[in-house]
């Protein structure tokens, strides 16, 4: 491997570095003109020339590298790969040998101390790994190597999301070994989903919602008129029902999404015709739900980050007090709210505070359940606070 690139990290960014952060921003870089090809390993210095860490080259929306080690002797090889990826799959021995849960985070980025890549596991020994630049990717067959020396895997898919904007490449998914048969069946505590592993950038059920799906059919859906909004293939729709629900409502715009969650309903043998499945934009949703005065028990809330339709654009961190508005005027009393969010733009503090404006707003008041971030296989680090993004907030309207 050819010597490291010697990058200079202005004096205003020294201390972050020092303390751990693992995010190379463009901003901190005095001489960027020394980054010419991704996947190159650079040092940085400071301003004295002191090694800082070391880390690689790579493009993506957050940035342009991640830290790989503070240890300037350190060789990033085959065995800086296997160990690593070795530690993370002890850290999930437990999951491994659970048979109520196929599928979890094996790697999580910089909290596995390699940014910029997360691999995930599903049911028979499938894996997905997500390459999000162009710079992790130049050691794609050094991280598939250590992948094979700790899993017996069937196949490996992979996802491309090496645009800036993290936007996902179309591609052939499969990498090696078997093409699974698809729908793959996998289990989340119980819970069945159909997954599909090569169907674009995403498979069918986000992995990081298992804590808050256990809780809603465990603890909050007995007995529950539920509406469940931004629904994409119904998962905690799925979740209310076998917890219990009497009846759920269902609401996404992407015309997939009634027969995705048809199908989810199906492989956890619920009957689909006793839920309603509505394609449409929340928003409107909202307003003919007031229109004739319907109400719920539950109202989950769970919008991506950005959203655009027709008449609509939302984003997260300016627009979801509204929303929330929305959803407390037509949760009966004593009724529940899932408020969800995976922005990673602000925390857990920012958005309790846009619970209490949309409820003051509202002129209703309100008490905190219970709180979920993300579970235990999305491994973060104190450090990098935007690294754990997901806020949950289960919240009785009284």
């Amino acid at each position: 491997m050819s010597n490291p690139i010697r990058i200079q990290i202005k004096s205003n960014y020294v201390k972050l570095f020092k303390a751990g952060y693992p995010l190379i921003n463009n901003e901190a870089i005095k001489n960027n003109d020394a980054l010419k090809q991704e996947g190159t390993i650079i040092d940085l210095f400071d301003e004295r020339n002191q090694f800082i860490a070391k880390g690689y080259y790579g493009k993506q929306n957050k940035g342009r590298g991640w830290v790989l080690s503070h240890n300037q002797k350190e060789v990033i090889d085959q065995s800086f790969f296997n160990k690593k990826l070795k530690a993370a799959f002890e850290a999930r021995q437990s999951l491994f040998d659970d048979n109520d849960t196929t599928a979890f985070r094996l790697f999580n980025g910089e909290g596995d101390g390699i940014g910029g890549l997360t691999i995930d596991c599903y049911e028979d020994g499938y894996y997905v790994l997500t390459w999000y630049s162009e710079g992790i990717y130049t050691f794609k067959n050094e991280i598939i190597k250590s992948l094979s020396s700790i899993v017996d895997y069937k196949g490996i898919y992979e996802k491309k999301r090496f645009d800036v904007k993290g936007t996902y490449i179309e591609d052939d998914d499969f990498v090696t070994g078997e093409r699974a048969n698809f729908p793959l069946i996998v289990k989340e505590n119980g819970i069945r989903f159909a997954v599909y592993l090569n169907d674009g950038a995403m498979v069918g059920v986000f992995l990081d919602q298992r804590d808050v799906r256990k809780a809603i059919r465990d603890k909050y859906a007995k007995g529950k008129n539920v509406l469940n909004t931004f629904s994409y293939t119904g998962a905690f729709s799925v979740a209310a029902a076998l917890g219990g629900a009497v009846k759920t409502t269902s609401v996404d715009l992407a015309n997939r999404s009634k027969a995705k969650t048809i199908e989810q309903f199906s492989v956890n043998n619920l009957n689909h015709e006793a839920h309603s499945i509505i394609v449409e934009d929340v928003f409107n949703y909202f307003k003919y739900a007031v229109r004739k005065k319907l109400s719920f028990d539950m109202v989950i809330l769970d919008p991506p980050s950005f959203a655009r339709s027709k008449k609509h654009t939302f984003s997260a961190g300016k627009d979801y007090p509204e929303l929330l508005q929305q959803a407390i005027q037509i949760t009966e009393k004593n009724g529940i709210i899932v408020a969800s969010s995976n922005c990673s733009t602000f925390g857990m503090i920012k958005f309790k505070g846009f619970i209490e404006k949309a409820f003051q707003e509202s002129g209703e008041k309100y008490n905190i359940l219970e709180e979920f971030s993300l579970p235990k296989d999305f491994k973060t680090m104190k450090e990098f606070k935007e690294g754990n993004y997901l806020k949950v907030v289960i919240i009785k309207k009284v």
